[in-house]
């Protein structure tokens, strides 16, 4: 499958999770989705980041959650909707697997 097929499909399912997220009475913001190459590969010599991110292929989003206007900036804030997020598509993955809870991604392969 083309990668744009992909990121079609990862697009809808980020409006189906906001959507479920506000359903849940959480409220949201978007951080970072796309990540130009030179910025993964700055992040990476920071330890902040891997230099193939999904980010870079417009399949990885930073979402901000929130919860009666508090900023819920831990991993198990975001556990339900993460778990959530998987069951959307099988190649959905929610960092929070490896500490990065606010960070959901779609894979172009099955893992």
């Amino acid at each position: 499958m083309r990668l744009s097929h992909y990121q079609s499909i990862f697009a809808l399912n980020i409006a189906q999770l906001i959507v479920i997220i506000f359903k849940h009475k959480f409220t949201c913001t978007l951080g970072e989705a796309w990540r130009p190459p030179e910025m993964a590969k700055i992040y990476k010599q920071l330890g902040k980041g891997i230099k193939g991110s999904q980010h870079c292929k417009k399949l990885a989003l930073d979402i901000n959650l929130f919860k009666d206007g508090k900023y819920l900036r831990t991993t198990e804030a975001h556990a339900y909707f993460g778990g959530l997020w998987e069951t959307l598509h099988p190649n959905n993955r929610w960092g929070g697997r490896y500490g990065d809870g606010n960070h959901y991604e779609m894979l172009t392969r099955k893992v």
